[in-house]
C-alpha cells in the first residue's frame, strides 16, 4: 500500500511539482490548493505525512500547523514544511509548531524526497 501524503500549497507550480515527485517515488499525494480545506482534507484523506507551504492567504502554514497539533485525530501526523522562509528564527518557530521536518525553496529534490523518506 503507497504510503499517503497531503500536500498544501497555493502555487499551483509548486502543487504539481511536489505532487509529480511524489507520486514517480509511489507515494499517493492529494493535492489542497487552500489551508482552509486542509483539516477537512485531512481528516477524509487520513495521510502519513503533510507537506505544507508556510506562507499561503488565509490560514498561514504555521497557523495549520497550531490547528493540527490541537485536533486528536490528526495531531500525530508528522507535518514538512516547505517555505521561502529561510531565517533560523523562522525554522525555530516553525519547528516549536509542531512541523517534524523544514525544507527551504527553492528546494533539492533529493533533499526533499530524503525529507520524506525519513517521516513516513
Amino acid at each position: 500500500m503507497a504510503k499517503r501524503v497531503l500536500v498544501v500549497e497555493d502555487n499551483e507550480l509548486n502543487l504539481k511539482l511536489f505532487c509529480d515527485l511524489l507520486r514517480a517515488h509511489e507515494y499517493a499525494a492529494e493535492p489542497v490548493r487552500d489551508g482552509r480545506e486542509a483539516l477537512d482534507r485531512a481528516r477524509a484523506f487520513a495521510p502519513d505525512l503533510i507537506v505544507m507551504d508556510i506562507q499561503m492567504p488565509y490560514v498561514t502554514g504555521h497557523e495549520l500547523i497550531v490547528a493540527l497539533k490541537a485536533d486528536e485525530g490528526l495531531r500525530d501526523i508528522p507535518v514538512m514544511a516547505v517555505t521561502a522562509y529561510a531565517g533560523r528564527d523562522d525554522e525555530e518557530r516553525i519547528r516549536a509548531a509542531g512541523a517534524a521536518a523544514y525544507v527551504s525553496k527553492p528546494i533539492s529534490l533529493a533533499r526533499f524526497m530524503d525529507a520524506v523518506g525519513a517521516l513516513v
